[in-house]
């Protein structure tokens, strides 16, 4: 195959069809994704089917449990994929919408109107839902989107697209509008982020090696986050109960994503009551405890922590574990070693509470919950295209909105400029 000559047919076409989406009904598009949502409920199995062949090649090839864990697909994943494409069709169409409508002193009207990127890029590793949240969201929004997932994902997503392609032709609207490049080739890529006269954005989904290597070569716009090193801080007028709770799930509920806690924070009066419990629950479940000089007093048989933990995300059953001495201490261990991607404080405190809310610097800061609720879903964006710790154009879980720009308009009656 002739990689360039390939990829910049896949951009002229995607381009084409960003024309056609950007005048897109909305009634139309919301046709489209409820038949892609019929259409992965109805082939299930045969979506399953291609993902076990992909994670039994994984498997063959030795990627790591986190991978795996990030690449397979069950038969509640893929409801929920088919579920998230229905909370999008239920979301009010951005595109179009006009707002800060204001007379000025000439006469004229001034207002902003939300309008699509144009042509989105996303590049995946392992995760196979991206591929349906991706065309949904980017369908939803007027975007053409152009998707490259990794080598070991090649069949689920193929057999994702199908569907997608299926709800696109139904709707009578361009297949091109969703295109899953074909070919497994790194060079794909290459030509990928540097076609800038064909896309106009694009978002690096997987680990920090791709992110950072689509971040340094790309010639286009990057939407992305480097690291999730995610912060639960346990204060010393938390209700313990609820610590222990969020801590646990923060951690637990799943290890291989982005949002999951990587570091405990506890505060030194509290310590003596939670790290012990913390350390029986998290022991039971297997979570390795890496800890400073007084948590390991508390816990001997914590691990020692090194400098390096504190920047760490395990994406794996391993956690650090800080005793702090007040809330400025958790805040600014959190922005010394963060990823200003996800921070959580559990009190009971009304005026701490607002302090962290205030002045953590992270595109999602929580109060009295678990980390692992930063994501779209359950923002009630219907899905994600990804999370950005970036702090222009969009930040934190992005959804239709980030998908979209806007533009000013001017209305006028025969107004001109003295």
């Amino acid at each position: 195959m002739d990689i360039h000559s390939y990829m910049h047919g896949v951009g002229r076409a995607a381009r084409r069809a960003a024309r056609a989406m950007a005048r897109a009904e909305t009634r139309a598009k919301d046709c489209a994704l409820l038949a892609m949502a019929e259409a992965i409920e109805r082939d299930s199995a045969r979506l399953l089917a291609a993902n076990a062949e992909d994670v039994a090649a994984a498997h063959a090839k030795g990627l790591d449990s986190a991978m795996i864990d990030r690449l397979t697909l069950s038969g509640k994943s893929v409801a929920s994929m088919a579920q998230g494409l229905r909370e999008i069709a239920a979301l009010r169409d951005p595109v179009g919408g006009i707002s800060e409508l204001a007379y000025r002193p000439s006469g004229i009207q001034v207002g902003r109107m939300r309008v699509p990127l144009g042509v989105v890029a996303i590049i995946y590793e392992a995760r196979p839902n991206v591929t349906a949240d991706a065309a949904g969201l980017c369908l939803k929004s007027g975007n053409a989107t152009i998707l490259r997932g990794g080598s070991e994902a090649i069949r689920s997503n193929q057999a994702i697209a199908a569907c997608v392609r299926e709800g696109l032709a139904g709707a009578g609207l361009p297949e091109e509008a969703v295109q899953v490049v074909e070919t497994t080739d790194r060079a794909a890529v290459g030509e990928l982020i540097t076609m800038k006269d064909l896309v106009d954005i694009v978002v690096p989904r997987g680990g920090k090696g791709l992110i950072e290597r689509i971040s340094n070569e790309s010639r286009i716009p990057v939407l992305k986050h480097l690291d999730g090193v995610c912060h639960v801080y346990i204060d010393d007028r938390a209700d313990l109960e609820k610590a222990l709770r969020i801590a646990d799930n923060a951690k637990t509920q799943r290890y291989g994503t982005c949002n999951t806690m990587e570091t405990l924070l506890v505060h030194r009066d509290i310590a003596a009551r939670a790290i012990p419990a913390l350390a029986r629950i998290y022991g039971d479940k297997g979570v390795e405890l890496r800890g400073c000089d007084r948590a390991r007093a508390i816990v001997p048989a914590m691990n020692p922590a090194s400098d390096e933990d504190w920047y760490t995300e395990y994406l794996a059953p391993i956690l650090s574990v800080r005793v702090v001495d007040d809330l400025d201490q958790a805040m600014e261990h959190i922005a010394t070693y963060g990823s200003q991607h996800t921070d959580a404080i559990v009190t009971e405190d009304y005026a701490r509470a607002r302090r962290f809310l205030r002045e953590v610097d992270s595109s999602s800061v929580m109060v009295n919950a678990s980390t692992r609720f930063a994501d779209g879903f359950e923002y009630g964006l219907g899905a994600e295209i990804g999370i950005s710790t970036d702090k222009l154009h969009a930040r934190g879980p992005v959804g239709l909105e980030g998908l979209t720009s806007q533009k000013y308009v001017v209305l006028g009656d025969g107004h001109i400029r003295s």
